[in-house]
């Protein structure tokens, strides 16, 4: 009798354990930011890296979002994340970035995303991919191939901790040098 009511408790407890994992679990999908749905990319070492990047040949247009989640409806939603605080609106560098990707996606997968996500540290923003905002994306894209083939680019900011961390450094003549 005493191995039946052991046996019994031990079930109780971790029954318990899975409801308390299974309400984390939750609590954790709730504040990542991600729409509820399949997560089907990751490119986040903390789960597992997913090395193939999204393209599109036409475009020359290469991408790697963090995350890609397909909901019911079979929509796939871009999540980009970003490691700062939200501003007050996000930056058109950002939401360009996203629309990117929600191009890639549509290459891809065949199915055009209505909207991706921008998760920042302390907000996430649900930023609707209309055709605007590709026309957008397509103008941008064809200026900088132009200003690509022209003989001198030049830098937009005066941040040298931009310049620090841009993959052109090494080419520009106009880089600026952190102070210290």
């Amino acid at each position: 009798m005493a191995w039946g009511s052991l046996t019994f408790s031990l079930i109780l407890i971790f029954l318990a354990m899975a409801a308390m994992l299974l309400i984390h679990s939750r609590n954790l999908h709730k504040n990542s930011g991600l729409p509820s749905g399949e997560v089907i990319y990751v490119d986040n070492e903390t789960w597992y890296p997913n090395s193939e990047p999204l393209h599109s040949s036409d475009l020359r247009l290469v991408g790697k979002p963090d995350y890609l989640v397909r909901q019911r409806s079979g929509e796939i939603i871009p999540v980009e994340v970003k490691s700062s605080l939200a501003p007050r609106n996000p930056w058109n560098g950002h939401v360009l970035q996203l629309a990117a990707y929600c191009y890639l996606v549509g290459e891809t997968y065949g199915v055009r995303p209505s909207y991706g996500i921008l998760q920042y540290k302390d907000r996430a923003f649900a930023v609707d991919y209309t055709n605007d905002l590709e026309d957008n994306l397509l103008d941008l894209l064809s200026e900088m191939r132009h200003a690509n083939q022209t003989a001198e680019l030049d830098r937009d900011h005066n941040d040298a901790r931009r310049c620090a961390s841009c993959g052109f450094g090494e080419k520009c003549y106009q880089q600026l040098k952190l102070k210290g």
